[in-house]
């Protein structure tokens, strides 16, 4: 067999051999990514699980030997609480008001600082997503003078207009709208940048022979913007729905739960039962079901997202 003969004959095998090598290579390079996930994400969701099923306390913290399985007490025990369906019913509301107000928000920053007629758009984007690179206590003690029953430049502001006081922060039917202000205005700058991202991948020779065929801006918008930017609005929307279901820093610094429960959230409530009182296994069975929540809520987004044709 000559040279040229054995080179082609060993030539199947090297190709059978390169799919191995890449696979192996593909492997290698996703492993540190599947470790990660692995340790930061498997595990304490599974630990999570175990540990709702037991009465993980601080007398449990002292001696593991006091610790006792009890299965899905701690579930019927949270249902029955009804502290719990109202720390529920304030995530539900701060989510099906805070989501549509963000996205919102953020869309239509972008839309107009993707606009050419707008001067100084750099300082414009800085000035937007400055408060969401903030420090979140210094930002939250600040909107607590602006809200202030007395001092306040809110109240300030509608004393002009001959509108009393508002207790905005002091009243159980203004605190869910006074924190929602504060949390669109300080993360709505995250999701402009992702949508004035995507704006600029839109080609301007759709919009000229939109506006050549008579399209008006609402028109053009509907019709051209919005359909090309579906499969981001969307990720967004799934983005800003953990977010908003995860409330838990601006409630606590800016009223601590109150007033009469009003601000509480599903967050503070576990926070409260693992950190206040120690039922470890009782906040570990909070942290599952809210997991759950977002996931749910999450494969709604994706099945509306899907029937509409927002991606496929």
């Amino acid at each position: 067999m000559t040279a040229v003969e054995a080179t082609i004959a060993a030539e199947p095998r090297r190709a059978a051999a390169r799919p191995a090598n890449r696979s192996h290579a593909a492997w290698g390079f996703v492993a540190p990514a599947l470790i990660a996930i692995g340790l930061f994400f498997a595990v304490p969701v599974i630990a999570a699980l175990l540990l709702s099923l037991t009465d993980f306390d601080i007398y449990a913290l002292a001696d593991l030997r006091n610790l006792r399985f009890v299965g899905l007490d701690n579930y019927a025990n949270l249902f029955g609480n009804p502290l719990f369906w109202g720390a529920m019913k304030n995530t539900g509301l701060f989510a099906l008001i805070g989501v549509p107000a963000s996205v919102g928000a953020s869309l239509a920053a972008a839309l107009l600082l993707n606009a050419r007629i707008v001067r100084w758009r750099p300082m414009w984007r800085v000035a937007f997503f400055a408060p969401y690179v903030t420090t979140l206590v210094a930002t939250a003690v600040l909107w607590n003078y602006l809200l202030h029953t007395r001092y306040g430049v809110l109240n300030w502001a509608l004393s002009g207009l001959g509108i009393p006081p508002v207790d905005w922060l002091g009243s159980p039917a203004t605190s869910i709208p006074a924190i929602l202000i504060f949390v669109v205005w300080k993360t709505f700058g995250y999701n402009m940048l992702i949508f004035l991202a995507v704006l600029q991948t839109v080609p301007d020779e759709l919009h000229e022979a939109a506006r050549i065929d008579g399209a008006g801006a609402w028109t053009r918008f509907r019709h051209v913007t919005l359909p090309a930017i579906a499969p981001t609005l969307l990720l967004v929307s799934i983005i800003s729905v953990a977010g908003f279901f995860q409330l838990f820093a601006e409630p606590y610094v800016m009223t601590q739960g109150g007033p009469a429960q009003s601000t509480v959230t599903v967050l503070y409530f576990m926070y409260e039962e693992g950190f206040k009182w120690w039922n470890l296994g009782s906040a570990s069975a909070v942290a599952f079901v809210l997991f759950l929540c977002i996931l749910a809520v999450t494969l709604i987004q994706l099945a509306v997202a899907r029937r509409v044709g927002a991606y496929e």
